[in-house]
């Protein structure tokens, strides 16, 4: 495949990926094409986690943080030090599209960035919103926690962009100037977290351990905003049947949305048609200084004070 000025060879293209509609490895790449300018943009110069499935999506799923060894010499990286092993890791940072495909030629079916870019891996510029339905939560209940995450967010003058998780919850995505390191940034995301919960206490959990959680609640979870914690990334594909892709919504379009709807044979048109609704949010990069006072409120009962899970 001609990629911009690469050339990126896709072996086994009629590989089934997505059995439900039978898609292939080659309708993989094709579906990234299609949303280009999107993934690019969700991706760009952040260290990334390929979740890769060299047999489709019903077979094993790989996590790669370490770039292979035979990678195109143009490809872009950047060295990641784990604590934890005393280890360094360069994983892959997408600048181009072939960068992508390229992924997708290695079986990469989701894209899995950093919240930091490789110029400062260590201070993040974007806060992640994750509400995730706990087991007996009903998808109603999620649209309203993530309306009520809107409510607060514009009462904080802060632009928040929605998007489908592609699995049953919904994420948010904040653009935020890269002056404080995850520690920070994920004190302000529990602030925040506690907020919503404090105005849906039957609804909305932040309780540390799962078997607190009431099983019918959203969690808002505050921990994808820890360090080396990834969530797949705007128009990444999800690994099941199906084919779903973690979407970019309107606001306008929340209480109408299933994410069931939004697929690797849908999400083509429909990005044609409305463009990346994301593409405005580098425009403008918001401080977290109020979420920071907050932070300094006693939280409630069953919540963590600061850990990190």
């Amino acid at each position: 495949m001609t990629v911009g000025e690469r050339t990126v060879r896709i072996s086994h293209p009629d590989r089934v990926y997505f059995p439900e509609r039978g898609e292939t490895k080659l309708d993989l790449a094709h579906y990234y094409l299609a949303v280009g300018d999107g993934i690019v943009r969700a991706l760009r110069d952040r260290p990334c986690m390929l979740h890769r499935y060299p047999t489709g999506v019903t077979g094993q799923k790989v996590h790669q943080k370490r770039i292979p060894g035979g990678a195109p010499p143009w490809l872009e990286t950047v060295p990641i030090h784990f604590p934890r092993y005393n280890r360094t890791a360069d994983e892959v940072c997408v600048t181009e599209l072939a960068t992508v495909i390229w992924a997708v030629q290695m079986s990469t079916v989701e894209f899995h960035p950093w919240n930091s870019r490789r110029q400062d891996t260590e201070r993040p510029d974007e806060w992640r919103i994750d509400l995730d339905p706990m087991p007996d939560c009903p998808f109603d209940r999620v649209r309203r926690c993530a309306q009520l995450c809107h409510e607060v967010l514009d009462e904080l003058d802060i632009t928040g962009y929605p998007k489908t998780s592609g699995g049953s919850g919904l994420h948010i995505y904040v653009r935020i100037g890269p002056r404080w390191g995850f520690e920070d940034v994920r004190r302000a995301a529990l602030a925040f977290a506690h907020e919503v919960e404090r105005r849906a206490p039957q609804e909305v959990t932040t309780a540390w351990w799962r078997k607190d959680r009431d099983p019918t609640a959203c969690f808002v979870d505050y921990n994808q905003n820890s360090r080396d914690h990834t969530i797949a990334s705007a128009y990444s594909v999800r690994g099941n049947p199906r084919g779903t892709v973690s979407t970019p919504i309107t606001w306008d379009e929340l209480p109408d949305i299933d994410p069931e709807d939004f697929t690797i044979a849908t999400v083509p048109k429909r990005f044609a048609r409305l463009g990346d609704l994301h593409s405005t949010i580098d425009e403008r990069a918001h401080g977290l200084e109020t979420l920071l006072d907050w932070a300094d409120r006693t939280p409630p009962s069953g919540a963590n004070n600061g850990r990190v899970e």
